[in-house]
């Protein structure tokens, strides 16, 4: 085995390695939310700036056990995806947080309990990016039929200062896609 040296880490922890603080959200929103006339719909730069914090996606494959003769023989399930959460700062227009609340509204409304039956009514494609430390892009996820479940409370408190507000969103998805940039071409990985 190879002397493990300082140079020889550097030298394979490319670009000094990928920085927690260094991502892209991109948000599209439902027609319901495009539509409202009395909300303004987010920017693609109020989404990017707003989401202070998310995670890059997890998967995982189930197992199924057989048994045989006393043992189990342990087979590839089926596939599975986390929910994905967003943490939002909310800026003094409520503007992520109208949006999703007219898009939550939209799935199922608060004052009769009716609400969209299509799935592509109010379903979008969303993603998230890992950039690099000059902002260039490296790594995106592509989420696919993606809807809030839940849009947690905001705390407010006489007691605290100096302190923007924050709120967390999740939302489900039916899959994602991953897959690398290089300048604004978008690579699939493929298996």
């Amino acid at each position: 085995m190879p002397v493990k040296t300082i140079s020889g880490f550097k030298s394979v922890l490319s670009g000094g390695g990928a920085r927690a603080n260094q991502f892209a959200v991109v948000m599209n929103w439902p027609g319901a939310v495009q539509n409202h006339g009395t909300i303004t719909t987010p920017s693609a730069e109020d989404s990017s700036f707003l989401i202070s914090a998310t995670n890059l996606p997890g998967m995982t494959i189930g197992e199924v056990a057989v048994p045989f003769r006393g043992r189990n023989l342990y087979l590839a399930g089926d596939r599975t995806f986390e929910a994905w959460t967003i943490t939002v700062l909310n800026d003094i227009n409520f503007t992520l947080r109208n949006a999703f609340e007219v898009w939550m509204d939209h799935i199922n409304s608060m004052s009769n309990n009716t609400g969209e039956e299509d799935p592509l009514s109010y379903q979008v494609d969303a993603s998230v990016s890992q950039l690099d430390k000059a902002g260039g892009y490296v790594k995106t996820y592509n989420f696919e039929g993606l809807w809030p479940t839940t849009l947690s409370n905001i705390d407010v408190s006489a007691e605290t200062n100096d302190a923007v507000e924050t709120f967390e969103v999740t939302l489900r998805y039916d899959y994602f896609e991953a897959g690398t940039v290089s300048g604004t071409t978008y690579t699939k990985i493929t298996t």
